[in-house]
């Protein structure tokens, strides 16, 4: 079985080859998806990925929330269908009410670019499944607008679910609550991750291959199901 990667291309996305590089490395097999598709065309699995979509207007993915293809990947993901939010994905996943919470200007007002350890907090997500629990890898955070924040009742019902998916190892580079670096959803389909793993699959242009098996792991889900 091949498993189909949906990577969806927004105007201003900038790592939809990278994702769509990972996935191949993975294994599996990567389908564009564009902005303004009506359909997913039948994928198991859909991938948001890094850019500034729509040039960041208004507010980072709160246009590209309302794009055609979100009509359709919005019930999807409510009816089960995993999702990966990078980065500006993970902005327009929280803007679609996919995830709660919300990402807001990095301390100090600094695009951060840097390569950074998470540790893998919870395995059970079709996307982390091939983590062990707590293993730490490193990956790269480079964005402007990434630190995460929610109210405090929201942080604790994380927390409690064990929906907090990553954290930052050596405390948080942007000022996100509770160093959180990645959440999941309730149901745990729908994740979204501010670092970029699709830069860390290699030795040869990222900091190894620690991100891989985000990849990997959506690719044996999909198959085991």
């Amino acid at each position: 079985m091949t498993v189909r990667v949906g990577i969806v291309t927004f105007p201003g996305s900038l790592d939809d080859v990278d994702a769509t590089r990972a996935v191949a490395r993975a294994g599996g097999k990567a389908v564009p998806l564009w902005h303004g598709d009506r359909e997913l065309r039948g994928v198991d699995a859909v991938i948001l990925p890094g850019g500034f979509s729509y040039g960041d207007y208004l507010r980072c993915g709160a246009i590209a929330r309302f794009a055609p293809v979100m009509a359709e990947l919005v019930p999807a993901a409510a009816a089960g269908l995993p999702v990966l939010g990078i980065c500006n994905g993970f902005q327009i996943l929280c803007e679609a009410h996919l995830l709660p919470g919300a990402l807001i200007r990095n301390t100090g007002l600094h695009f951060i670019n840097k390569d950074v350890r998470i540790r893998i907090e919870n395995n059970r997500t079709e996307w982390t499944t091939g983590y062990e629990p707590g293993e730490v890898v490193t990956v790269v955070l480079k964005s402007g607008v990434g630190a995460y924040v929610a109210d405090q009742r929201t942080l604790a019902d994380l927390v409690a679910s064990n929906r907090v998916v990553a954290r930052y190892v050596d405390g948080s580079p942007n000022g996100s609550a509770d160093d959180i670096a990645g959440i999941a959803s309730a149901d745990g389909n729908v994740v979204g991750l501010m670092p970029h793993p699709e830069h860390a699959i290699d030795t040869l242009t990222g900091p190894g291959t620690g991100g891989l098996t985000f990849f990997a792991s959506i690719l044996s889900s999909a198959v085991r199901a």
